[in-house]
């Protein structure tokens, strides 16, 4: 499953073709991907106009207005999530954003196309999803915060919200390893297995010692929740800035693989030397629960 930086590398791609463009005409091939569609999806987009593309978490939110029903109450929201093999591949002839696929490289042929935007400008989107993990909501905008989906979710990594402070309060007298309290949606939104274990690693902390490690006697942070606070933030930016990772069948905006794999410090490195200067030691495998942790425990304390 794509995380955080993959999601809005996903994002930036496609918000060229959709923000500011109408939906003239919707295909909806399908009843439902993981979830059913929305009642009346497709008369509820039709003659819509894209406003806004934003991330919560690993969701795309369009934010949308225009429209008879619209006009009157404000719009709405077209929530979308990938799921394991979502994909989006735009085909433009007015210069509409980029061509090429935008997600996940998995395309088990126009079989798996559910559901084709065919935007105003020119841009026509296709939704390939062969799992059909992935799914699509219209949610009123009073009601986003409170819907099931996403209420209780955490904070935004890459937010102003991230602080060392806000680390130490909400992992305080957590005794659960400091890995899995990372990867708690409710209180970081969007983290993932991977970014995990190399902010980890930046930050020289160990995924096993305790959560509440992060805050002194006194319940202030310490040292070491200034340096996951950043080595968080520096992760994901670094990640994004790669255009994501092609681990499995993930691809960028343009069709081409993501390369931060290739800077990865330990994740998948099992048995490697540490790459970390004046560190000898050798990465290690373990599993957190049912998920593999890689670290180097001789600098990672």
């Amino acid at each position: 499953m794509p995380e955080l930086p993959e999601v809005e590398t996903v994002r930036r791609g496609l918000e060229g073709a959709l923000v500011g463009a109408r939906f003239e005409r919707v295909e909806q091939r399908r009843p439902n991907l993981r979830f059913p569609f929305p009642e009346r999806f497709v008369a509820r987009l039709e003659g819509v106009r894209v406003a806004g593309l934003e991330r919560r978490a690993k969701y795309l939110l369009g934010r949308l207005d225009g429209g008879e029903v619209l006009a009157m109450h404000g719009g709405e929201v077209l929530a979308m999530h990938l799921g394991m093999s979502g994909r989006f591949t735009i085909h433009q002839t007015n210069g509409a954003g980029q061509s090429g696929q935008y997600g996940l490289q998995a395309d088990g042929g126009e079989a798996h196309d559910h559901v084709v935007f065919h935007m105003s400008n020119g841009a026509r989107i296709v939704y390939n999803d062969v799992r059909r993990f992935g799914f699509m909501a219209l949610i009123w905008p009073g009601e986003l915060s409170a819907h099931k989906l996403f209420r209780g979710l955490g904070v935004e990594p890459l937010s102003d919200d991230l602080t060392p402070a806000f680390m130490a309060h909400a992992f305080a007298r957590k005794q659960t390893p400091l890995k899995s309290a990372l990867l708690d949606q409710k209180l970081i939104a969007g983290l993932g297995n991977i970014y995990v274990c190399e902010a980890l690693h930046r930050a020289g902390l160990s995924p096993v010692r305790t959560a509440a490690s992060l805050a002194n006697s006194k319940g202030a942070p310490g040292a070491r929740a200034k340096r996951l606070t950043a080595a968080v933030k520096s992760v994901l930016s670094d990640a994004i800035a790669a255009g994501g990772s092609s681990l499995k069948d993930y691809q960028q905006a343009d069709g081409s693989l993501g390369y931060f794999q290739h800077s990865f410090a330990v994740y998948g490195r099992a048995g490697q030397n540490c790459p970390r200067a004046a560190c000898r030691g050798t990465i290690q495998r373990i599993v957190q629960s049912g998920r593999s942790t890689f670290f180097c425990s001789r600098c990672q304390r």
